[in-house]
């Protein structure tokens, strides 16, 4: 009889019989054989600050009306910051982790034999008193390993502050060709960065293992490649003149030799797009100087907040592990407006192993560094929407590893794309984001069949994953109260999600105008 092999590793290779040789950027991957690894995408070096929520220029005066003209903004977007994380492979969410109930909401149960499909056995099912946590507002199942990684990572007074939602949506199993990844949406939406515009997991054209919409591509915003802090520090560079000279100085010296070049130009040339070029050129290396002399103002591993005795992770933990270094970099990023948005991509969740404890041991991980998303928001006093997805999902014969990751949990066997959903999950200081109606269901938007199977005419996502991402930018806009513009934002002309749009937005608005 052949010996069955233990749980894989958290960084170990998943090895397939019954999956093809792994051949494409998306395939190693989704199998654990490469890294999820972040980017980011620079539109180009337009409005570059050290704070875009507390600018305050120490250029002339006089150039504050140049710089806006040469693109240079005093201040960011003012949109809500976004964070999206790609679960490359194909991860569990509905039941084992998100509650995801038939027609009448989370709450709405599926039966014994469903919650079997999604790896619960009888005795676990959130039927029974105990297996449900609705500490974050979105119903969690007690022992979820996202949950669990979550509540390590934040205080209960940020919890307090958080709801979300699940959206049961099939989606191809194990491929990079699901069109999942919104952050094209939510930039026309008006997300925007004061250093670049979006960052990501890769150099994709979508900047993730998932590809985007093809109605929302933008070749202004491909992705430039961060791995580790030091390429955000990287992004930035002022040159020799900052070092040789202080940091002011070396802004006057700048100043002056855009003033010169600004009379030269003027005499040398008629041709004012030429001009232009040049003059703004000078002045934005000046402004870059100004703000950010000192490059390690965005290195995450200087953050206290981030990292330390009093951070979200410890030192041994930053060192010892590459996605808690690549979560940093990104939150940092996006939460203090350096971008507008970004995706957070992980590999390795095509964890059918014919085990359970590879699965969890991943799927915590992937939750602590969801929480410690929420957490540094709620330490910068930040609002923050955070969206969940993977490309298809996976399910269980009912088989159990009693091991102590495997948790007396149904063993992950195959992939099963009708079992797949995504879910966000919405932070704002200081109150609990506020649901639109008091109903059972509205967490949710679609629902699954007593067996656990996505039914595909509950919503417009359910069975579209453009629709899907469409769904996600919506309620987006509407945290701002800008549902009313959805139909006439780029891409989104011809939404196909029906002429009710409230239907599918779960909360109230929590920012009216910019966040600043």
């Amino acid at each position: 009889m052949a010996r069955r092999r233990g749980p894989y590793g958290l960084d170990e290779p998943l090895f397939h019989p019954d999956h093809k040789r792994p051949v494409t950027r998306r395939d190693f991957i989704a199998q654990g054989f490469m890294a999820g690894t972040a980017s980011v995408f620079g539109t180009s070096v337009l409005g570059l600050f050290a704070n875009p929520r507390q600018a305050n220029a120490a250029l002339s005066s006089d150039l504050e009306s140049l710089k806006a003209s040469c693109g240079i903004a005093v201040q960011g977007a003012g949109k809500i910051p976004f964070i999206c994380f790609d679960l490359a492979g194909g991860a569990n969410i509905s039941g084992s982790n998100v509650l995801v109930g038939q027609q009448g909401g989370q709450m709405d149960f599926l039966s014994t034999a469903g919650y079997s499909k999604l790896g619960l056995p009888g005795n676990m099912t959130p039927a029974i008193s105990g297996f449900v946590n609705q500490e974050l507002g979105l119903a969690f199942h007690s022992d979820s390993a996202f949950l669990r990684g979550i509540l390590e990572k934040t205080q209960a007074s940020t919890r307090a502050f958080i709801d979300g939602a699940v959206i049961p949506a099939r989606s191809d199993n194990d491929t990079g060709n699901n069109p999942h990844n919104p952050m094209y949406g939510i930039y026309n939406a008006g997300a925007d960065g004061s250093l670049v515009s979006l960052i990501g997991s890769s150099s994709s054209d979508s900047g993730g293992n998932s590809m985007a919409p093809a109605m929302l591509m933008n070749p202004k915003v491909r992705p430039t490649k961060v791995d580790r802090p030091s390429d955000v520090t990287g992004l930035v560079d002022v040159g020799d003149l900052v070092g040789l000279l202080d940091q002011s100085d070396a802004v006057a010296v700048m100043e002056a030799i855009y003033r010169i070049s600004d009379k030269k130009t003027g005499v040398v040339t008629t041709d004012e797009v030429v001009k232009k070029l040049v003059d703004c050129g000078y002045l934005k290396s000046a402004d870059l100087a100004d703000r950010f002399g000192n490059p390690a103002s965005l290195n995450p591993a200087l953050d206290t907040d981030i990292v330390g005795p009093s951070g979200i992770f410890t030192q041994a933990e930053f060192d010892s592990d590459g996605e808690f270094r690549k979560t940093a970099s990104v939150m940092k990023m996006v939460l203090n407006g350096y971008a507008g948005a970004g995706t957070i991509t992980m590999g390795g969740f095509d964890y059918h192993t014919g085990d359970r404890a590879t699965g969890e041991r991943r799927d915590l991980r992937a939750g602590r560094c969801m929480g410690a998303c929420l957490e540094y928001a709620a330490r910068l006093g930040m609002p923050l929407m955070m969206y969940v997805f993977s490309d298809g999902s996976l399910a269980s014969n009912g088989r159990i590893d009693d091991s102590v990751d495997g948790r007396g949990k149904g063993e992950w066997t195959g992939d099963n794309s009708s079992t797949a959903a995504s879910f966000f999950l919405v932070f704002n200081p200081g109150v609990r984001p506020k649901l639109k109606n008091s109903s059972a269901n509205v967490r949710q938007i679609g629902y699954m069949r007593a067996d656990a199977s996505v039914e595909t005419a509950s919503s417009p996502a359910a069975n579209n994953v453009n629709l899907l991402v469409n769904t996600v930018v919506l309620n987006y806009m509407a945290l701002h109260n800008e549902q009313g513009n959805f139909a006439t934002t780029k891409g989104f002309e011809q939404h196909g999600l029906g002429a009710d749009l409230d239907k599918l937005i779960p909360f109230e608005m929590i920012v009216n105008g910019k966040i600043g």
